[in-house]
């Protein structure tokens, strides 16, 4: 089979004397290795089938040539084009990560040290980490404690001359009250970044979440409802024209269209709100691109399974007024039911969240608080917050994350173990409300 011509970089062209630098290509040992880490077993049986494999993958290996490129090659593209066409926008940007997303959105904003940066109280500190690190100040928003999400009302309290952006943070795939939040930024000339790493799916009044900020990312993290091969993102922006910057922000700032004298491309800045930003690397493989491009194929299906076992448990805890069931949204809103947001009343419970937390893990019920106060944080105290004065600006925050709230899993669990964890949790709340 002839091999596909390609650019210089790459040992697939059809020359006497090709350049090599793509490296060493994996060979069929390789993918066999590969198959056995994606579908693991043991026993006779299964080293049988492996080893079938092993003989059919030989032969396949005697016709087969190695693809030509590994990475930002038509995968990464196909990958995009799915979410584009999934998301109903043209500007998805496939990079590592949510935190590189992010990093992008932060770089055009053209933050410096002092900007405001306001974020919510509960989230994951990739949320922070930028402005963090650059001398930025977080201003952190208390949350809604129906939601746990940043509280729109507590965010026009704290904008000040000096805010650049606002970071909304769809926790547990349920989306923020966007509304009053873009309203706030667009009368203030604020940017809105959608972290949106939990809610690829959702959708806020007709519109998929990711498509209503300024900017968005979400995440494919191997823990999250689809995955690229255990890490990746999906960038997407609203800012006219730049889609296509965003891609070029993603790659060091490659631009073939005006190349140095004998060399075939130029390095440029990307032009952000203010002034230009220097790009990073945030490249993405060609495997990654195809594992999301499958995976997004049935996302609606995955979500739908997640609602059902969100429902279920609605439907099961209802009986017990002490308990605060997950919202599971209405024709405007549609989670991505990434968590099950379990909320108790202490006074009605007999005791707080953290004796009931106590009680699951006891039954065997794996269950956690998905993230804790950003401001508890030594990272945080070290570069020179008081926690304490931030915790005082966030009541709602310390009341939940201390006294009311956990989060439980709603995935690839089977009809037993949802009746054993919706039991678990009604006797566990009756043993508190008996005061055992």
């Amino acid at each position: 089979m002839a091999k596909k011509s390609t650019d210089f970089r790459y040992n697939t062209g059809a020359t006497r004397v090709p350049w090599a630098a793509v490296g060493e290509n994996y060979n069929v040992q390789d993918l066999m290795e590969i198959i056995r880490f994606l579908m693991q077993g043991e026993g006779k049986e299964y080293e049988d089938a492996i080893n079938a494999v092993w003989e059919q993958v030989k032969k396949l290996d005697a016709l087969a040539t190695p693809p030509g490129k590994l990475s930002l090659a038509s995968k990464v593209e196909e990958a995009e084009e799915a979410c584009n066409k999934y998301l109903g926008t043209t500007t998805s940007t496939f990079v590592t990560n949510a935190t590189s997303g992010f990093e992008i959105a932060y770089k055009y904003a053209n933050l410096k040290p002092g900007d405001e940066v306001i974020v919510p109280a509960i989230t994951f500190v990739a949320t922070m980490a930028y402005p963090l690190a650059i001398g930025a100040k977080l201003v952190f928003a208390d949350v809604d404690p129906k939601t746990i999400n940043m509280d729109p009302a507590d965010v026009a309290k704290k904008i000040t001359p000096k805010t650049k952006m606002i970071v909304p943070v769809h926790i547990g795939g349920y989306p923020v009250d966007l509304d009053p939040i873009m309203e706030l930024a667009k009368k203030h000339d604020i940017l809105v970044l959608e972290d949106a790493a939990h809610a690829f799916g959702a959708m806020y009044k007709g519109r998929k979440i990711g498509t209503i900020g300024d900017f968005a990312a979400f995440s494919m993290h191997e823990v999250k409802n689809i995955t690229s091969f255990g890490e990746g993102g999906i960038a997407t922006t609203n800012i006219p024209g730049f889609g296509d910057e965003m891609k070029r922000a993603r790659f060091l700032g490659l631009d073939f269209s005006a190349p140095i004298k004998n060399w075939l491309y130029n390095i440029t800045p990307i032009q952000g709100k203010y002034e230009p930003f220097v790009a990073a690397n945030y490249s993405t493989t060609e495997i990654q691109g195809l594992g999301l491009t499958l995976q997004v194929a049935r996302n609606e299906e995955i979500i739908e399974i997640r609602r059902k076992a969100a429902e279920y448990l609605n439907s099961r805890l209802a009986g017990n007024d002490a308990i605060i069931p997950q919202d599971l949204g209405n024709d405007e809103i549609k989670p991505t039911f990434h968590l099950y947001l379990l909320q108790i009343d202490p006074a009605k419970a007999g005791g707080d969240v953290q004796v009931l937390k106590k009680k699951l893990e006891e039954k065997g019920v794996t269950n956690i608080p998905h993230f804790g106060p950003l401001y508890r944080f030594k990272v945080v105290s070290d570069m020179g917050y008081d926690s304490e004065e931030i915790a005082k600006s966030c009541p709602v925050c310390e009341e939940v994350f201390y006294k009311r709230f956990t989060h439980l899993p709603l995935y690839g669990l089977s009809q037993e173990q949802l009746e054993y964890m919706a039991d678990a949790i009604l006797e566990s709340v009756a043993e508190m409300q008996a005061g055992k």
